[in-house]
C-alpha cells in the first residue's frame, strides 16, 4: 500500500500527506485525489531515530527549555541580495529569539548554508527552511553538513510546495525525500530539527498521528501553520499529546496590515483564517496599528491555551515593501515579548 501511495503522489511522498491538500481532498499539484486521504492512520515511521544530540547551545530551544515563551519571526528576503539580508535582519534585531528563513517556490534564493552563514555573521539565530523540491538526496546531505558546519540554530524540514506555475517550467522538480525523511536525515547530522504541520488541512484526522511520526523521525520542535482560532490550536495539540507527542509546539500568528498582506495568505491550500478579524483590520481607521494589535492579541490567546511553547510571527506583514513588513513584524515581536 505504501509503495502504491508513493507512486500516486506527485511529490513521491512516503510519509504524507503534505500540507497542501485542498478541502475536497485534491492535490495542490494537479486535480488528482490525494492518495493519503484514503488511509485510516498516518504512515508509521520506518527508519531509526538517530542517537545524536543537537548542538547544546541552540538559542531557540534554549529559550523553550528555560520556560520562556519563544518568539520565532519569519524573515522574508528578495532573491540573491546579500545587502538585503543584513538590512532586513537588522530590522528584526532584538524583537525575537530567532528568525525563520523561508524557501520560495516562485523565486530563486541563496543556498540555505550561505543564508545561515550570512545571518550567523550578523549574530542572528536562524532557523533555515530546507525543502525537497529542488534538491536530490546528495545535495540535501551537502546542505545539512554545511548547515552544521556554519553553526545554524536549527533547520525546518519540509517537503516543499510544488513550483509556482510558470516558474522555471523546464526544470525538474526532484522530491527524492519528503519532510519526514528529511527530518530523520537532519537529526542524523546532529542538527536541531523543526517540522511543520497544518492542523486544518485535509485529512485532518491524520494530522496528529502524522506529527507523532515526525517526532519519531527526530523532530524536536513543531511549527504549526495558520488556523482560525487559539481554541483550534489547543484542541489539535491536545489530540497530538494524547497520541504521544512530547516535543514543544510553536503556533503561527498571522500578521497583515493591508489588503496585499491579507490576500497573500488567502487561497493557500490547508490554511484557514478568521475573515471577520481580517475585515476588522482592513476597515479600521489605522489598519497598520490595528493589524499589529490584532496579531499581539492572537499571540496572547495562543499562549494562554497552555498548549504552546511560543509563537511564530508569520505572514507578509505589509504590502509596502519588505523593509516595512519586517518593521511591522518586529513591532509585533517586541510587544509579545514585553507582555510575556
Amino acid at each position: 500500500m505504501a509503495d502504491q501511495v508513493e507512486r500516486d503522489c506527485p511529490k513521491r511522498m512516503v510519509f504524507g500527506p503534505c500540507g497542501g491538500v485542498r478541502a475536497d481532498h485534491s492535490c495542490e499539484v494537479d486535480s488528482r485525489r490525494c492518495p493519503f486521504t484514503d488511509l485510516q492512520e498516518a504512515p508509521p515511521w520506518r527508519g531509526r531515530r538517530p542517537d545524536v544530540d543537537p548542538r547544546p547551545d541552540g538559542h531557540l530551544l534554549g529559550v523553550i527549555r528555560a520556560g520562556r515563551p519563544a518568539v520565532l519571526t519569519d524573515l522574508s528576503l528578495p532573491p540573491y541580495d546579500a545587502a538585503a539580508v543584513a538590512h532586513l535582519a537588522g530590522a528584526l534585531a532584538g524583537s525575537c529569539d530567532a528568525v525563520l528563513v523561508g524557501d520560495h517556490q516562485d523565486q530563486p534564493d541563496f543556498s540555505p548554508a550561505l543564508l545561515a552563514g550570512l545571518l550567523g555573521s550578523l549574530g542572528v539565530a536562524a532557523w533555515i527552511t530546507l525543502t525537497c523540491r529542488d534538491r536530490n538526496r546528495v545535495v540535501l546531505e551537502q546542505e545539512l553538513s554545511s548547515l552544521r558546519h556554519v553553526g545554524v540554530d536549527g533547520v525546518l524540514c519540509v517537503t516543499g510546495d510544488a513550483r509556482a506555475a510558470g516558474v522555471r517550467p523546464e526544470v525538474t522538480q526532484v522530491f527524492d525525500l519528503d519532510g519526514t525523511r528529511l527530518a530523520g536525515l537532519a537529526s542524523e547530522h546532529g542538527l536541531a530539527v523543526a517540522v511543520p504541520e497544518t492542523p486544518t488541512a485535509a485529512p485532518t484526522a491524520l494530522r496528529p498521528g502524522r506529527l507523532v511520526e515526525k517526532q519519531r523521525a527526530g523532530a524536536q520542535v513543531v511549527v504549526l501553520n495558520h488556523v482560525r482560532s487559539a481554541a483550534e490550536v489547543g484542541d489539535f495539540v491536545r489530540r497530538s499529546r494524547e497520541l504521544g507527542l512530547s516535543i514543544p509546539v510553536l503556533a503561527a500568528v498571522t500578521v497583515y496590515t493591508d489588503p496585499t498582506s491579507a490576500q497573500a495568505l488567502r487561497g493557500l491550500p490547508g490554511l484557514e483564517l478568521d475573515e471577520r478579524r481580517i475585515r476588522a483590520v482592513l476597515d479600521a481607521p489605522d489598519p497598520e496599528e490595528t493589524g499589529i494589535a490584532t496579531a499581539v492579541e492572537e499571540a496572547a490567546q495562543l499562549l494562554a491555551t497552555g498548549h504552546v511553547a511560543g509563537v511564530n510571527i508569520s505572514g507578509l506583514g505589509s504590502g509596502r515593501g519588505l523593509r516595512r513588513a519586517a518593521e511591522v513584524k518586529a513591532e509585533v515581536g517586541r510587544r509579545v515579548r514585553a507582555s510575556g
